[in-house]
């Protein structure tokens, strides 16, 4: 098959939440898309209008027919497990599905002659950082399972790139947060982990409270401060360096955040004050595997990629989570 006849993106883990988003926007460009996920995580999500497989990224066979049938040129890597907590207690299965099972989709795109390869990553990879806001040269000494996970794959892509001519990006976002303007993609994880749905589902009186994972660490009002990152301005920047990648650039590593930090306790605030009334809550032990602080300097990715975050004030984040969950 020519190169002008692979056009399509493979996208791993596409009916997952940042994965559907960015599928949806491809669809919307006009891109051909075929989704590869297991829905080990959850339901799929997927638009109609991508053609959808259910199946195991480590599954060559099953990957090298996609890539053949579908004229793949491209993959954008969004499948693998994300609960920090689990990859702690459960590393085991973390290097397996994150690390193991990406070698094996490595293995077969490089076999089929495909050069651009999108990786979700993320800041887990900087564990605790010595500076705030963090630049993608900081140190990069994650302190759990998932975080080294992440890191393992990124030294993955660089060595693919030295010896294969692999064109990657490896966009470690902060915190992804918020759904679809129109309510229709939201976060649907099982179970759910994220603070942000959690505090609305609270606020909505879905669950009896929020727990908050501890409240004595060394910031403002001792709880863990995150930089969070609306899902759409993701989906845009993952678009832009995909475009990047086939015209030949290599990225590496891009931050994709706010350069913004925003508590624990804030997050529940405002969703009280969106919501209109409080938010029931707890104050809990810390969680293993937990930083204190995890700001992005996303200066490069704005720079590189000439992109900007327009939805991810916390206010919209929340409001967009709020309209998602009522629907």
């Amino acid at each position: 098959m020519s190169s002008s006849d692979r056009s399509t993106i493979l996208v791993t883990g596409g009916a997952g939440f940042v994965g559907s988003h960015f599928t949806r926007l491809a669809r919307e460009l006009g891109r051909s898309v075929v989704v590869l996920d297991d829905l080990s995580g959850g339901s799929r999500a997927a638009p109609s209008s991508a053609s959808f497989v259910q199946g195991d990224i480590g599954d060559r066979a099953l990957v090298r027919d996609l890539c053949r049938g579908h004229g793949v040129g491209a993959v954008a890597h969004f499948a693998g497990k994300i609960q920090v907590g689990e990859s702690v207690s459960r590393p085991d299965i973390y290097f397996d599905a994150n690390v193991v099972k990406t070698l094996a989709l490595l293995e077969v795109i490089r076999d089929e002659g495909i050069s651009s390869f999108l990786f979700s990553s993320s800041a887990a990879v900087y564990g605790i950082p010595a500076t705030v806001p963090i630049p993608e040269a900081a140190r990069r000494e994650p302190i759990n399972a998932y975080g080294s996970t992440k890191l393992a794959i990124e030294l993955v892509l660089d060595a693919w790139a030295r010896a294969y001519n692999l064109r990657w990006a490896a966009l470690r976002y902060f915190n992804a947060a918020g759904a679809h303007a129109d309510g229709t993609l939201r976060e649907n994880h099982e179970p759910e982990t994220h603070l942000i749905p959690l505090v609305v589902d609270a606020g909505l009186g879905r669950r009896s409270h929020v727990a908050i994972f501890g409240d004595d660490y060394d910031t403002p009002d001792g709880t863990c401060i995150r930089d969070f990152i609306h899902v759409q301005d993701l989906a845009t920047a993952h678009i832009r360096a995909l475009s990047m990648l086939e015209q030949g650039v290599t990225l590496g590593p891009l931050n994709l955040g706010t350069g913004s930090g925003y508590s624990v306790r804030e997050v529940i605030d405002v969703a009280g004050r969106i919501i209109g009334k409080p938010v029931p809550h707890i104050v809990s032990s810390r969680r293993e595997g937990d930083p204190p602080s995890l700001v992005a300097d996303p200066s490069h990715a704005v720079s590189v990629l000439g992109w900007r975050p327009e939805r991810s004030s916390l206010e919209t984040i929340v409001e967009d989570t709020l309209r998602s969950r009522r629907q």
